[in-house]
């Protein structure tokens, strides 16, 4: 017969051993021998591409196990169509994990119909950059400023209504009396930055990574193939001094507005584990992705690709998620989405 002393000792041994092995097991998670894919809702020629391939690189050698790393492409709606399969139909495994858009929580509540998902759902490994949307237009047009936007009318090409290369035309079109077309349907920024060297459009608003990195000859030179006009984000670029921001030029009651709209900068190029993912994994992925934004061998090969890193871990972005779409005013989303959609439509 086991003493009371015996059975309070045994017990206090068990409730520690059951405290240590809590963690352990969260942790407890196998790569070795596995495939993870990565899905983007763009093509691969875009900065969700390019950032993707640099994830699949060096991301699996920071794994234990060393797994291969894939890219799937989905595009379609600006990303709406990756990521709507992400939260419904992605398996939540711990091998696939999405590379949001920088519009998905901004689009999730000026769109709800069309966002089948809830990002705060989703669980963040981390992002790699920060970055403004940029309004670009080709200097044949006989556009220097912003302002001459007013008097002309520019074809903009776009992805998709639930993308920054709509969203951001739309709201300068009715927050600054612009005359701008938005022509959506393109599979990518990339295509859509082909469609205006081309002149099938005269301009377009994504990044500044984008434009940096494929089409950085464009604004070179006294005579450049194409200009930087405005720029939407938190904070003005380093690279753009220059470049006016839109809450600067627009009417101070528009303030609560440009607010919401530009924090999707602040999502930037990253990576999300689906709804129900297995605690271990995000450990692991996430214990890697600290590891792989620290890696001289990254960030070489991040400046050789013309990719600007600007890191925020996973506590962060996760927070900056989250209290967008908990905190922010209906009525301010109601007249973002009013004021992006109604511009975008009206010309």
């Amino acid at each position: 017969m086991i003493g009371k002393s015996k059975i309070a000792l045994l017990g206090a041994a068990l409730g520690a051993a059951a405290m240590f092995a809590a963690p352990a097991q969260a942790q407890d998670f196998n790569f070795s021998g596995k495939q993870i894919k990565l899905t983007i809702g763009f093509g691969f020629g875009g900065t969700y591409g390019q950032y993707s391939r640099l994830f699949a690189e060096h991301l699996k050698t920071q794994i234990p196990g060393n797994p291969n790393i894939i890219v799937d492409s989905r595009p379609g709606a600006g990303g709406l169509l990756a990521t709507n399969y992400a939260a419904r139909a992605m398996p939540a495994d711990g091998l696939n994990y999405l590379v949001p858009p920088d519009s998905a929580v901004v689009v999730q509540l000026m769109r709800p119909k069309k966002a089948k998902f809830d990002m705060s759902k989703f669980t963040w490994i981390g992002s790699a950059n920060q970055t403004n949307v940029i309004l670009v237009v080709r200097s044949d047009t006989g556009v220097k400023k912003w302002e001459d936007l007013r008097n002309i009318s520019v074809p903009m090409g776009s992805t998709g209504l639930a993308s920054t290369s709509s969203i951001m035309p739309g709201l300068v079109n009715n927050m600054l009396g612009t005359k701008m077309k938005i022509v959506t349907g393109y599979k990518g920024s990339s295509k859509t930055g082909l469609s205006v060297e081309q002149g099938e459009n005269r301009g377009a608003a994504f990044n500044w990574l984008f434009w940096k990195s494929k089409y950085d000859r464009w604004f070179q030179g006294d005579k450049p193939f194409a200009r930087a006009v405005l720029q939407l984000g938190h904070f003005k670029d380093p690279e753009l001094p220059n470049v006016p921001m839109m809450r600067d030029v627009a009417d101070p009651k528009y303030k609560p507005v440009l607010e919401f709209i530009g924090s999707l900068g602040l999502i930037g190029r990253g990576l999300a584990a689906p709804p129900g993912t297995p605690k271990g994994a995000i450990t692991v992925m996430q214990t890697a992705w600290e590891k792989m934004i620290k890696d001289p061998k990254f960030q070489a090969d991040a400046t050789k690709r013309k990719l600007r890193v600007v890191a925020s871990d996973a506590a962060t972005i996760q927070k900056v998620v989250n209290d967008a779409i908990a905190n922010t005013n209906p009525d301010v989303v109601a007249q973002a989405s009013k004021l992006a959609y109604e511009g975008a439509a009206k010309h």
